[in-house]
């Protein structure tokens, strides 16, 4: 018997960078456990061409990753979702759409890397630095025993995960 295949959606503001990091992230370091998904509530239309150097490290295919909007996630065709994070603190705050089948949530803030202004290679370590950060908050959200848990100590442990100092 196969597993369930956990479906992640990560929502940011531009979907350019953090949202599209994390969607690489749990879907490789998840090890077919996780499809990671993102979508912002305005996208921006470009990837950021740091956070595409990050993503390229993992094996997680480029050529797939888009910025795109939250809205195909909620219609009826879409995936149904079984987590939903919010990875900026302006897409915390902003009414999102209704999510079919009431996924789990959790705010998972980063600093914005595309906001760092200077070189280029002070640029790249900024994306370098929160990739880090987003990996160290995805690898013990992988590891949780989820087919052991209920629902509400699931809850709790991806709320933990978020208010974790990193």
């Amino acid at each position: 018997m196969q597993d369930k295949v956990y479906n992640v959606l990560f929502l940011c503001t531009g979907n350019s960078a953090r949202s599209i990091m994390a969607e690489a992230l749990v879907t490789t370091m998840g090890k077919g456990r996780f499809k990671g998904f993102s979508a912002g509530s305005q996208p921006g239309g470009t990837v950021n061409p740091f956070a595409i150097e990050q993503v390229a490290n993992t094996g997680y295919p480029v050529d797939t990753l888009r910025s795109k909007s939250w809205d195909e996630f909620g219609t009826p065709d879409a995936p149904h979702m079984d987590f939903i994070f919010t990875v900026c603190d302006n897409a915390a705050g902003e009414t999102c759409p209704y999510w079919p089948g009431h996924p789990m949530s959790a705010h998972w803030g980063f600093e914005d890397p595309a906001a760092v202004t200077g070189t280029d290679e002070e640029k790249r370590a900024a994306f370098h630095r929160i990739f880090r950060q987003i990996m160290t908050r995805m690898n013990i959200f992988v590891s949780l025993p989820l087919q052991m848990l209920e629902k509400n100590a699931i809850e709790r442990e991806i709320q933990a995960i978020g208010n974790t100092t990193i």
